[in-house]
């Protein structure tokens, strides 16, 4: 237990910010990005030529860390690009912890970008999959429309408790003056059941939405985020892992390697899925948080189904609680921005003025938070647990 708790609060995030978020006509990528670390920065009270330590990730630059760092004009003594997919930035979070907790740095930033929407599409940088490739498959949607087929099969659900998720998701950002959908109005079961199919059983509404977007955060060590202008929110625990990479090699379209993150990173933190406050989950398709609020121990197996009807801003469970990736915000990579509301509630909680929501928009005193990342087609899964200092 010594071992796995080495970077257990450690580390906190100081600063945090998003740029271009919507459709932002006229922006690279590579702007909204640096847009986000200076606001990110500014937030935190620190520096630019105080970074050095820099994590990127894109579809739009294959060496996003160096394209970033020269464009900023800093030289940073570690900088890592790996890219596992959306779950790539809460990887990075771990990697930054354990760069700053052994010293290698002392301010590190995370960041990403996309004009995905303004520019006409997202860029993949994806190979063709050689198991694939021959079938056409409409990727990524056609993976996870195999992942909710299979559990509307294996456990009895329906296409309405898919349909549930856009809902419950659409409710919440009503209340969030940031989220794309926030002016749309409410959502209907009917309206989710009845959208443009896509690939069965999924139609439009059950996919995430196409938007622009960057997104950043600053992280130091404990004893140096003590003395930044915002409230720090401490790492508790993290863990990532991935099983395969091609959908067709997914072990069971059922069962995500979340259920191995999310055990790894609840163990590190000391808590476990019940004392979690807010639950922010990668919602790129409707399959998703069902899938995950299994595998990250909020129910059992078959038991998701019946539990999404409790995320909404009138249930029990808080999840996506700024509307997530389908009525808030996907600019194609998402998981910095699932990482971001979770750091926003707590930090509200902590007195911190983060900005206007409607009433419910922010949760009663929450201390504890979970982000959770997905990249690939269900691939890599990456669990961050997040706290306020009372609960080190």
């Amino acid at each position: 237990m010594d071992e796995i708790n080495k970077i257990r609060g450690k580390t906190a995030v100081v600063g945090l910010a998003e740029a271009g978020c919507g459709v932002t006509p006229g922006w690279s990528a590579m702007e909204l990005m640096a847009t986000a670390v200076h606001d990110a920065l500014d937030e935190a009270g620190i520096n630019l030529s105080q970074v050095d330590g820099l994590f990127a990730a894109t579809a739009f630059h294959s060496m996003a860390a160096m394209s970033l760092s020269e464009y900023l004009g800093i030289r940073p003594k570690f900088a890592d690009g790996s890219n596992i997919g959306g779950s790539s930035f809460l990887a990075h979070i771990i990697t930054a912890a354990v760069a700053l907790e052994t010293g290698l740095i002392n301010t590190a930033v995370i960041a990403y970008g996309s004009n995905q929407r303004s520019a006409g599409g997202f860029k993949t940088i994806s190979e063709p999959m050689p198991y694939e490739a021959d079938y056409n498959p409409r990727m990524p949607v056609s993976a996870y429309a195999l992942a909710a087929q299979r559990y509307l099969h294996e456990y009895g659900a329906k296409k309405e408790d898919l349909a549930q998720v856009a809902v419950s998701a659409r409710d919440w950002a009503l209340l969030n003056p940031r989220a794309y959908m926030h002016d749309r109005g409410p959502l209907t079961i009917n309206d989710v059941m009845s959208a443009r199919p896509i690939v069965d059983p999924l139609g439009k509404l059950d996919c995430c939405l196409v938007t622009d977007g960057a997104a950043a955060i600053v992280m130091t060590r404990s004893d140096k985020a003590k003395d930044c202008k915002t409230t720090p929110i401490y790492l508790l625990g993290a863990a990532m892992e991935h099983h395969h990479r091609m959908i067709s090699e997914m072990p069971d379209l059922t069962r995500t390697s979340a259920f191995e993150s999310g055990q790894r990173a609840f163990e590190m933190s000391g808590y476990n899925p019940s004392d979690m406050d807010t639950i922010q989950l990668y919602d790129a398709f409707t399959i998703n948080p069902i899938l995950f609020l299994e595998d990250l121990g909020f129910c059992k197996k078959g038991e998701g189904k019946d539990l999404i009807k409790n995320i909404g801003p009138s249930g029990s469970l808080p999840v996506n609680t700024s509307g997530g990736g389908l009525s808030c915000v996907h600019p194609g990579m998402y998981g910095l921005f699932v990482t971001l509301e979770a750091l926003r509630q707590l930090r509200n909680s902590a007195g911190d003025d983060v900005g206007k929501r409607k009433e419910g928009g922010w949760l009663k005193d929450p201390k504890l938070s979970l982000a959770h990342g997905n990249g690939g087609v269900l691939s890599s899964q990456v669990t961050n647990i997040w706290g306020l200092e009372e609960t080190i």
